[in-house]
């Protein structure tokens, strides 16, 4: 497994969460990291990349709630998940690839992680 992704589960709306993505080695230190999620019925969405030497972006929709980092001596990426809304519900998940807000330019995925916002 290349990636593996760790750190959904329920949380009430306002609450936080912090999502966890496990690479190789080899992925983490080559390809930029980024974190997608994708709703019931809906497509896969972009949320925030991390360049290799540390270049965030975010998608408007997350942007100053949540915030994407990375441990270079764990080749672990990370979200934190603030201020959480039932419309951030979704499976999400850690892709490495070109550190761009597109699903394409991602090769490599982990198995998603459920995140459920509800009362």
């Amino acid at each position: 497994v290349q990636l593996q992704a760790s750190g959904g589960g329920l949380v009430q709306p306002g609450g936080s969460l912090r999502l966890s993505c496990v690479a190789s080695r080899h992925l983490f230190n080559n390809y930029g990291m980024g974190w997608f999620r994708q709703a019931p019925g809906k497509e896969r969405e972009f949320v925030a990349a991390i360049a290799a030497l540390g270049g965030t972006i975010y998608s408007d929709t997350v942007k100053s709630r949540f915030y994407i980092s990375r441990d270079n001596a764990k080749s672990t990426v990370y979200l934190q998940m603030n201020r959480l809304k039932p419309e951030d519900s979704a499976v999400y998940y850690c892709a490495a690839g070109d550190r761009s807000s597109r699903v394409d330019g991602y090769r490599y995925w982990g198995q998603g992680t459920l995140v459920t916002v509800s009362s």
